[in-house]
């Protein structure tokens, strides 16, 4: 049996649950539901009012499964486009000011969720005295499709509005709003990256596995993907796509035009991502990705063997030089560039290899800065970890985080330095 605990507004109160070291409060609403005629438009700010039931998990956004699911395993939640929710863990609902971390997950722009078991803060929140927010965004066709004279960028706008969310809420979850971390990993990381061009409501970041901008399009790639994939719903507009039924997009991802399409691209990105429309991102972003590590202060870092993750990849000498690329060297960069700006910056990388056939691949760090190693059970990446690997990484890690969360040093030295995590 839980108990029930209540964080109080002007306007609403909003009811969650006292767990035994924290307070959890479950898919509060930081946008309307994107449905009908909302369906591939920005955000709507949604205010609180009345008596707010948070006492129960949300959904996640609607998806395929993950191409990932061969390394990490896989996460059962259920799925509703009615998904722009938040989940807030704290110590306590009161007026201590503590210090906040958002996170932005992964998924290539395609799967995740924020409150999945993965995920779940209540180690970080309580073993840190911190709040925890973890956010949905909308993936895929919903949050980043780019058509001709449409909005882009959808679920980077819907990160922003649950970030100007929790600055205008988060006081009454006993978090500071001046003191606030955004941390995110790969897709999450390279939103942030995203952000930090356009006027960023937070302090400091922790950008894991980031491909900070490498994975953006040109509205003209965007939208040569996006006819294709309107060609595939048999429409020819958004006002046509908004009529059918969800499953209709997400089977769409799977049309042989489109995979087509993002062939003949021959990026190897992945089929949604950051636009550079013009509008959200700037047609030529790399004058502002260039100015954008100093802003904040920064824990930025990759694992050792990134593309060991990914179908068709592997540990060779290709694949680590293709994840060096897309992920070591990108980090270091950004972390060099932060400190020349006078900002404090860290700089990590995993190289935890418990698998011959993952080794240290992307994501491996996820159980061990969260401290939720049984969330994992059965993820091949980790076959062939023990309990004591498992206690020695969460002991590397979460604490680490929360050292860089509240304001500390990681306890380590600054970049240019590497911290190895092994």
């Amino acid at each position: 049996m839980q108990d029930s605990v209540i964080a109080t507004f002007q306007t609403a109160t909003v009811r969650g649950v006292r767990q035994a070291t924290v307070c959890r409060f479950n898919a509060i609403p930081y946008a309307e539901p994107p449905l009908g005629p909302r369906r591939f438009l920005p955000p709507t700010p949604r205010g609180l009012q009345g008596d707010v039931d948070a006492t129960h998990p949300g959904p996640v956004a609607p998806q395929l499964p993950s191409r990932l699911a061969d390394a990490m395993g896989d996460f059962d939640a259920p799925q509703s486009e009615d998904c722009l929710h938040l989940t807030v863990w704290t110590p306590a609902a009161d007026d201590a000011r503590r210090p906040v971390v958002i996170w932005l997950h992964g998924g290539a722009w395609q799967s995740g969720g924020g409150a999945i078991d993965w995920y779940d803060g209540t180690r970080l929140a309580s073993e840190g005295d911190v709040v925890v927010v973890n956010v949905n965004y909308r993936l895929a066709a919903l949050g980043w499709l780019c058509v001709p004279g449409e909005p882009a960028n959808l679920g980077l706008l819907d990160c922003e509005a649950a970030i100007d969310w929790v600055v205008e809420h988060i006081a009454a979850f006993g978090g500071d709003p001046a003191r606030i971390t955004v941390m995110g990993q790969s897709a999450g990381g390279s939103n942030i990256a995203a952000m930090l061009t356009r006027t960023p409501r937070f302090q400091r970041a922790i950008i894991q596995s980031g491909s900070m901008g490498r994975g953006y399009r040109t509205r003209a790639q965007a939208e040569r993907i996006g006819v294709a994939f309107l060609q595939a719903l048999g429409v020819t507009s958004l006002d046509g796509a908004r009529a059918l039924p969800v499953q209709a997009l997400l089977d769409a991802q799977n049309d042989p035009g489109v995979k087509a399409a993002l062939a003949d691209e021959g990026s190897g990105r992945s089929l949604f991502c950051p636009v550079l429309d013009g509008t959200v991102l700037p047609f030529d972003i790399d004058a502002d990705l260039a100015a954008a590590p100093d802003k904040v202060d920064l824990l930025i870092g990759s694992t050792a063997d990134e593309m060991a993750a990914f179908p068709g990849l592997g540990r060779d000498a290709d694949s680590r030089a293709y994840g060096d690329r897309v992920f070591v060297a990108p980090a270091a960069t950004w972390a060099q560039a932060a400190r020349a700006a006078g900002r404090h910056a860290w700089l990590y990388q995993v190289a935890f290899a418990p698998s011959e056939r993952f080794g240290a691949c992307h994501c491996i760090e996820l159980p061990f800065m969260f401290g939720n190693v049984d969330a994992y059970a059965g993820a091949p990446m980790l076959e062939g970890m023990t309990a004591d690997d498992a206690d020695r990484l969460v002991g590397q890690m979460l604490p680490a985080w929360l050292r860089f969360i509240r304001g500390e040093s990681p306890d380590w030295p600054q970049a240019p330095v590497l911290q190895t995590i092994a």
